[in-house]
């Protein structure tokens, strides 16, 4: 099977290299078509997302990504939400696991957040108002909202979760807030076996960093779900260990949560464990389970043992070093 493969920059050459040697040492059926997106592209094309980009996604239906800057206050537009919204990859991923082994506020974590991708605040539309203001315009549709709902209520079914909880701030924001809300309730009625709360965003911060481990599936709008699987990662070891995925009805692009991390690039360095278990995501999306299977039972040695970890974790391997381990203990 051929999937797209986008280096991004910063580190993320080094980290989806890791990944992608990893999944082609456990025997997975895959060939690999290299596109380059980010600023290292954007003299050339004019585009820090070149057309054919999206045109490799669209025709593989399958990519691996790497992070790509993004410019605080200037620049581009974020790539990353110019490819959800080209590609419509409605649903965000964002599994959030403690591992044994490596150090965490919290230990039997297990949860998934599944944040709606494609509008809200992240959607962009803004606007000055002359010199004096700016205005940002956020918009929750009942089309959205829908199916981001089914999307966390299937994903909890297929993965016997128990328990969906939606996130929202609808005390304040009753219109728009409240129809994602009133969407997510009426989605729960047509799942009984899986149990249904709702919680403000604020008092679910609170509630994730006190008991992390009473949660299943989160649903949430944008920017909730984006704050929320950020707090996710600092309650497990870091963003080093969340991996992602962007899934719609016609394409899915797999990516970890970090960013690029441009001050520690090229160092040999870069802790690639959040690549590798997008790798897996991405495996078990398409069928190649035994693979995937095979890599995370090797990351879970090997954390466990704590002796083989890159210096984020404690240890003292490069990332490169760190990738050869997980391959030796494959075999």
């Amino acid at each position: 099977m051929k999937i797209t493969l986008i280096p991004g920059d910063g580190i993320g050459p080094e980290v989806t290299n890791s990944a992608r040697k990893i999944i082609d040492a456990s025997g997975a059926n895959i060939q690999w078509e290299v596109v380059e997106a980010g600023a290292s592209v954007l003299e050339e094309h004019d585009s820090p997302l070149p057309d054919n980009v999206i045109d490799s996604i669209k025709k593989n239906k399958i990519a691996l990504k790497g992070p790509i800057t993004t410019p605080v206050g200037k620049g581009f537009r974020s790539v990353n939400v110019q490819l959800r919204q080209k590609l419509n990859l409605y649903a965000n991923v964002r599994p959030v696991k403690s591992f044994d082994g490596l150090p965490s506020l919290h230990s039997n974590v297990d949860f998934i957040i599944v944040r709606e991708n494609t509008e809200g605040l992240y959607a962009g539309i803004e606007h000055n108002i002359g010199e004096i203001a700016a205005e940002s315009i956020r918009v929750i549709t009942k089309e959205a909202s829908d199916r981001i709902s089914k999307f966390a209520f299937e994903l909890a079914k297929n993965e016997n979760r128990a328990k969906v909880t939606a996130t929202h701030k609808a005390n304040i924001l009753k219109l728009s807030d409240g129809l994602f809300l009133k969407c997510a309730k009426e989605c729960s009625s047509l799942y009984k076996d899986i149990e249904f709360e709702d919680i403000i965003v604020d008092a679910m911060s609170m509630k994730l960093v006190q008991s992390p481990q009473n949660y299943d599936v989160v649903v949430a709008p944008n920017l909730y779900g984006d704050i929320l699987s950020d707090m996710g990662a600092g309650l497990v070891g870091g963003l080093g260990l969340i991996p992602g995925a962007n899934i719609g009805d016609e394409a899915a692009v797999f990516e970890p949560v970090h960013g690029s991390a441009p001050d520690i690039a090229g160092k040999n360095i870069a802790n690639p464990t959040a690549t590798i278990l997008s790798g897996i995501m991405l495996l078990k999306y398409i069928g190649e389970k035994d693979a995937a299977e095979k890599i995370e039972t090797a990351l879970l040695k090997i954390f466990k043992e704590g002796k083989y970890l890159t210096p984020d974790l404690g240890g003292n391997l490069s990332t490169e070093e760190f990738t050869n381990e997980v391959i030796r203990t494959l075999n």
